[in-house]
């Protein structure tokens, strides 16, 4: 079972939307020609369509509508900026359309085709035709206008063929509802596809920007760290160098000072890294509680003991905790909901985070990666451990498990 619905739940949520968008224009193939194209052959049956008239038009109805398949495909493409719009492409469609209900037109003035039936071939043709225009085209303001130009057009036709002023006014009628109706759906469909990308886009490249002000903070404070000494460093060597060269004692004095600053400057750093990769756990738990609350999820963070009281080494192994499952929930399956919980339990002396969530894959999409063992070596430096793994019913449940039995002493007294 896993392999008939792992295709569908491997995809992103734009993907998805963009699967049931792309195979619902496909569907549209079938409609056009099971709702309009047999026309023709329920009024040969009749005998009030001749049977090679009728044969000829479901012809041309089935490349019509492979046709305007091909656009609509080509325009969704265009959509998820895959390639450019089908301009050239959206022409020869509409020269095609129109040339085929000039076809039925005339085949309703002069070959023979049921009263009834060119109505419906002209229609549906007209609609489908509007529609997969409008995919290719940008501006709203341009797509409201295909229905009125396509069912003018269709109404001078059928007055310039001669035919009854009530059959025009039937015909504009018709094709304006019909296109309408088409022109809404796909115009629709294409702006929700591609919000849904732009939406996709912007979440990633939010992602993207955090990094981004991370590597920026932390270049900043090196900078603030080692710049000064560093030019101390380079001022006091220079010093050096000349009363080295003037063999002047006080030479040995400023390298020892340069020894100092030096060490001094080694110790600064270590201390900005381990500020950098130590995690503060309560920012971490609201860190995690923003950024997936903005990704559309219902996050719930609940806390049965204070984070900030609990000792330093233990809530930077935590909060590593959250940062990597908050990141596994976003980049794997489709969540809507996560669950971050926080519990110390005193009858067992320890300290539980539980992180669980929805929308996983029954199959993994790819090979494990790293992120766990490199949790569980965190974890194990505070004498912790990590389980983590599927829960049921799409679930995946991580839990982090620290004793606290002499720590909580340290941090009470």
């Amino acid at each position: 079972m896993s392999k008939l619905t792992g295709w569908w739940k491997r995809r992103s949520s734009a993907g998805k939307v963009e699967l049931y968008t792309r195979w619902s224009f496909h569907f549209f193939v079938l409609v056009e020609i099971f709702s309009f194209g047999l026309v023709p052959l329920v009024a040969a049956s009749d005998n009030s369509t001749p049977q090679p008239v009728a044969l000829a038009a479901v012809l041309v109805v089935v490349a019509h509508s492979v046709l305007v398949a091909f656009l609509s495909s080509r325009s969704l493409d265009a959509v998820c900026g895959r390639r450019p719009r089908p301009v050239r492409f959206a022409m020869v469609t509409t020269a095609c359309t129109g040339a085929v209900v000039l076809l039925f037109l005339f085949l309703r003035r002069f070959g023979g085709l049921d009263e009834a039936a060119a109505p419906a071939l002209v229609m549906g043709v007209t609609c489908f035709g509007c529609g997969s225009l409008v995919l290719a085209m940008e501006k709203v303001r341009h797509m409201r206008y295909v229905p009125l130009v396509a069912a003018a057009g269709t109404a001078a036709a059928v007055a310039a063929l001669g035919l009854p002023l009530n059959e025009t006014v039937a015909y504009f009628v018709g094709v304006l509802l019909t296109s309408i109706f088409l022109v809404f759906t796909c115009g629709f469909s294409g702006w929700l596809l591609r919000t849904v990308y732009e939406l996709d886009h912007a979440r990633e490249l939010q992602a993207r920007l955090a990094v981004a002000e991370e590597r920026l903070r932390f270049g900043r404070d090196l900078h603030d760290v080692m710049g000064r000494n560093l030019a101390v460093i380079a001022l006091k060597s220079e010093l050096a160098v000349q009363l080295a060269r003037r063999e002047r004692p006080e030479a040995v004095d400023q390298m020892i000072e340069v020894q100092r600053i030096a060490r001094e400057s080694q110790r600064e750093v270590r201390d900005v890294v381990r500020g950098y990769r130590e995690a503060d756990l309560a920012v971490e738990l609201e860190g995690a509680r923003g950024v997936l609350s903005a990704a559309g999820m219902d996050c719930r963070v609940e806390f049965a003991t204070a984070a900030g009281q609990l000792p330093a080494e233990v809530q930077s192994a935590l909060g590593w905790v959250v940062r990597e499952a908050t990141t596994n929930v976003l980049r794997h399956g489709d969540a809507r909901s996560c669950l971050i919980r926080l519990t110390d339990r005193e009858a067992a002396g320890t300290l539980t985070l539980l992180v669980e969530n929805d929308g996983v894959p029954e199959a993994p999409a790819g090979p494990p990666g790293s992120g766990l063992a490199g949790l569980r070596e965190r974890l194990a430096a505070v004498d912790g451990t990590l389980h983590a793994g599927p829960a049921g019913g799409g679930r995946f449940r991580l839990r982090a498990e620290i004793p606290l039995d002499g720590r909580r002493t340290e941090v009470r007294a």
